[in-house]
């Protein structure tokens, strides 16, 4: 195992390729992601972004490149051009290394709120009931949502249920948060309070990429943006620098359309 050091990044994806039969949905992608940075990933549907967020923790299966979760080989190529995913059990601890919050939020709607939290940490990761529920209790205080402990997420508005997705993905101690859309389902009235969360969670130096619409979080919380479009990372600037000159010509013109 490689050692981790301060400057080796969280998430390093290197030429990372993906072909749903005829059509290529990644064309060769690369982005590395600093301990503690806020990475907003955006651009028109249909680009590409949540395959790749998918692509990062083997919710999809990558056709070549490289992916390293801080610092150590969760996906390569050989030289034959085969993509080699890590041993079974090294690659669901290295993907046990990120959560992912959705954009449907992908609750079990059979359990309530706490049961939703402890159920991954106790099944997948063998942690005592105790111990995971003194962990649930903890976030659902964060995310404001205590009182909903014993509701069944039917109960809950679409605002309550991604905080509670949020905290549910926290559970299992993540190193790193992977976000795909996390406010595109939801009402206008209910995107800020999941984003207040989102911004508590970048204030606490999590380290975060995020494929949103929002282009305030992205312009007010991101400490860089990647502009994804037709399979391709185009542009990649810290936020203040992109929002002011993106530096590609297509990146430019979806701003235009989004602000």
């Amino acid at each position: 195992m490689p050692a981790m050091t301060s400057d080796t990044p969280m998430i390093a994806a290197e030429g990372v390729k993906k072909r749903f039969g005829a059509n290529e949905v990644l064309r060769g992608v690369s982005l590395a992601i600093a301990r503690g940075e806020v990475v907003a990933l955006i651009g028109p549907s249909g680009s590409g972004k949540s395959t790749f967020l998918r692509c990062l923790n083997q919710l999809e299966t990558m056709d070549a490149g490289e992916v390293r979760i801080a610092g150590e080989v969760l996906a390569s190529t050989d030289a034959q051009g085969h993509c080699r995913y890590a041993p079974e059990a090294e690659a669901r601890r290295l993907c046990r290394k990120s959560g992912m919050v959705f954009q449907h939020f992908n609750l079990f709607p059979h359990l309530t709120v706490l049961e939703n939290l402890i159920e991954a940490p106790m099944v997948v990761a063998g942690v005592a009931r105790p111990e995971a529920l003194a962990r649930a209790e903890k976030l659902l205080a964060k995310v404001g949502l205590s009182s909903k402990r014993d509701s069944y997420p039917a109960r809950l508005s679409g605002g309550q249920k991604q905080r509670v997705a949020i905290a549910r993905a926290l559970c299992m101690e993540p190193e790193i948060m992977l976000f795909d859309e996390p406010t595109s389902a939801l009402d206008p009235e209910l995107t800020g309070e999941v984003l207040r969360t989102m911004r508590e969670l970048a204030e606490e130096r999590m380290t975060m990429l995020v494929v949103t619409h929002e282009m305030g979080f992205a312009r007010e919380v991101a400490h860089t943006v990647a502009f994804m479009d037709e399979g391709a990372l185009v542009a990649k600037r810290p936020a203040r620098e992109f929002f002011a000159d993106p530096g590609h010509e297509r990146a430019r013109a979806f701003l235009d359309h989004m602000l």
